[in-house]
């Protein structure tokens, strides 16, 4: 992820936010279950030979990377649907090579997202929710990620969309403009929208752009897209914060938590999983799963940690 990368990180304030005190009521809303906290933990893609030896094992070939990835991470931030819509057949293979707990994150096509008028009364919508449908139990959470000039002008635009698109597939929004964060009242319309239409927020953590981790829930899903600047010490120092938060957060009644880990070309990426997956393997009332290593001479899965 390019968006908000910084070459000199020296000077970023790496500090979580506090939470919005509209996020206690929308919490409270799963207070009532006594499910744990479903934390998803994944990478940006699968297709990485560099992985293979060290997360996939030795001698996997590419046809096998998306089986050998799930059964090393519970979820994928899916962005190959950004450039096209999949056909039904690519969606059951993708099925069928995952395991059962396993979670797609579809992200909405550039067709709609990028479109001006976001698609609608167009064919676009319509096939890419027949396409995510068959992932069936495996459908995560959508996630639309508007253009960086979608600014708070385009807030009914957004809202015509919203209200269109169809509500039995979880979507969230990830928007970039800075007029949406700029103070409490260019925010307000929006984070009202999406808790009426059952929208999620998407929460992005990356060095050069704080102002896109508002820490807003809108409900019951929180999906985090999380940058590193290749394993420096705030890596972990940052993720050490997020822990914390999501502790928070389950004990208020917070459900599911989708959690992608970026590091640069996605290379150290699982690392980073793995780091978080540790920490909350410790908590009591959080389920997640996440990487084994292979030792490189050896080819039996060891720990970092």
């Amino acid at each position: 992820m390019k968006f908000g990368k910084l070459l000199d990180i020296s000077t970023v304030d790496f500090s979580l936010p506090h939470d919005p005190k509209e996020n206690a009521s929308i919490l409270a809303r799963g207070k009532e279950s006594d499910e744990p906290l479903s934390v998803y933990i994944g990478c940006t893609g699968w297709s990485m030979p560099e992985w293979v030896g060290k997360i996939y094992p030795t001698g996997t070939r590419n046809k096998d990377f998306l089986e050998a990835y799930g059964k090393q991470f519970n979820t994928i931030e899916l962005n190959t649907t950004h450039y096209r819509i999949p056909t039904l057949d690519l969606i059951q293979r993708w099925y069928t090579a995952t395991p059962a707990d396993f979670k797609f994150c579809p992200k909405i096509p550039q067709t709609i997202s990028h479109s001006r008028n976001l698609g609608l009364g167009g064919e676009q919508i319509p096939m890419f929710c027949e396409a995510v449908k068959a992932l069936e139990e495996k459908l995560g959470c959508c996630f639309m990620q508007l253009p960086p000039y979608f600014g708070v002008d385009r807030l009914g635009k957004l809202e015509t969309f919203l209200k269109a698109f169809p509500s039995h597939i979880p979507l969230a929004i990830e928007l970039r403009h800075e007029s949406w964060f700029k103070d409490v009242d260019s925010s307000r319309g929006l984070f009202e929208l999406l808790e009426n239409t059952n929208s999620a927020t998407v929460l992005t953590d990356v060095a050069g752009r704080r102002d896109v981790l508002h820490m807003r829930l809108t409900n019951g899903v929180g999906m985090v897209r999380f940058v590193g600047n290749d394993l420096h010490t705030t890596d972990y120092e940052r993720m050490d914060e997020w822990v914390t938060r999501l502790q928070e957060w389950r004990d208020q009644g917070l459900k599911e938590v989708y959690f992608f880990t970026h590091e640069p070309d996605n290379l150290k990426a699982p690392e980073l999983a793995d780091y978080l997956v540790r920490l909350l393997k410790k908590e009591a009332g959080i389920w997640t799963r996440g990487p084994e290593f292979y030792a490189s001479d050896q080819g039996e899965q060891m720990s970092l940690f």
